[in-house]
């Protein structure tokens, strides 16, 4: 099949630290490639991929700005139209990409959505309704504007890279944006309490400065508690596959939450609040534990500590592997092929795109 993946500006694939979405997309990409399918991936310059590469912009731009995600969209929509031969499907990852997508013929167009319900975004599905829509999990799906061409398909990633641990080290760890609806403070709170050592990593956006100063930066002193930080992916691996226990403790409904499979992966169980798509993602008391409150959290803190890891590992890798989300992903490609959208525009206004590189 010949397939375009439309990326974001604002984090190259793979992500050189945080992004979720764009290490979806690479993974997606590189299993379609080695299966013999004709990728083309519209990212950012310095992104690193077998498919085809075409870019707008050398480096990723942070953070992310609607006049830039537009530009890179009509880039990419612009390159579509110059080619001579047609795409099977063109799967957006970017609402822009969504608006447009009425300018570049009748290709079946694919939408992931991988944010959380904003009544704005939902107006906006509600309008394109011939476009075919994947929800990355159950719960979001449920919070969404019923969508009548759409399924779900939760991430997966390439095991290969998050190494087995057998044994881990004695600290619990918390990986993800510092902010109030991730829960690091919850997180910290929990390990002090616990008298165990936590490891925390994530970065600061800039929406997200008022609650870290005042309820971050207080609790990052405290003995037993260690920042390090945004991370890539060696250091990523590193502190969640030897931790003795990863801590979710998210006050928001979490679309999906990445890392709860990439600790998993490296057979370190779970214990998060029970919110989102976390009732989807750990299964109890064989990838972790779901808990309601703090309370329930410090609880449970041994006992995900005594799960058995390789079981943690063959279970995430039979539910949560690149190879199983690829082939939901063609699965529903090849429902798709031959399928036309009605009425599509011809045209895209050039001035919009520029030269293709």
């Amino acid at each position: 099949m010949r397939i375009a993946l439309i990326s974001t500006p604002c984090v190259s694939c793979p992500p050189k630290t945080y992004g979720g979405t764009e290490l979806i997309i690479h993974q997606l990409a590189e299993d379609l490639v080695e299966r013999g399918h004709r990728v083309v991936i519209y990212a950012t310059g310095d992104s690193r991929t077998r498919a085809e590469l075409r870019y707008c912009y050398e480096q990723a731009l942070w953070p992310p700005s609607p006049l830039t995600e537009l530009q890179h969209v009509a880039h990419a929509y612009g390159d579509i139209l110059r080619r001579a031969e047609s795409f099977d499907i063109i799967h957006t990852h970017s609402v822009h990409a969504l608006i447009l997508s009425k300018f570049i013929g009748d290709a079946p167009v694919v939408h992931t959505v991988h944010h959380h319900r904003e009544d704005e975004l939902s107006h906006i599905y509600s309008r394109h309704r011939d476009a075919h829509y994947i929800f990355i999990s159950e719960r979001q799906r449920s919070l969404e504007t019923p969508l009548p061409r759409a399924r779900v398909i939760h991430h997966g990633l390439q095991p290969q890279h998050y190494p087995f641990v057998e044994h881990s080290q004695n600290y619990v760890a918390f990986l993800g944006r510092l902010s109030a609806c991730k829960g690091p403070a919850t997180a910290i709170d929990v390990a002090r309490r616990a008298g165990v050592r936590l490891r925390i990593a994530g970065d600061v956006h800039g929406e997200d400065h008022a609650f870290y100063e005042k309820h971050l930066v207080p609790r990052l002193t405290q003995p037993g508690v260690e920042y390090l930080g945004p991370v890539n992916h060696a250091q990523k691996v590193d502190l969640l596959g030897n931790a003795r226990a990863v801590l979710f403790p998210i006050d928001w409904e979490e679309p999906f939450g990445l890392v709860m499979i990439e600790a998993m992966l490296c057979g370190t169980p779970v214990v998060a609040f029970a919110r989102g798509s976390v009732p989807e993602i750990v299964d109890e008391g064989i990838t972790g534990y779901k808990v309601h409150n703090a309370d329930e959290m410090l609880a449970r803190l041994d006992a995900a500590a005594r799960l058995d890891r390789a079981r943690v590992r063959r279970h995430a890798v039979q539910r949560f592997s690149a190879v199983r989300m690829t082939d939901e992903h063609l699965a529903y490609y090849r429902t798709l092929r031959g399928v036309r959208r009605a009425e599509p525009h011809r045209e895209l206004p050039a001035a919009l795109y520029g030269t293709a590189r």
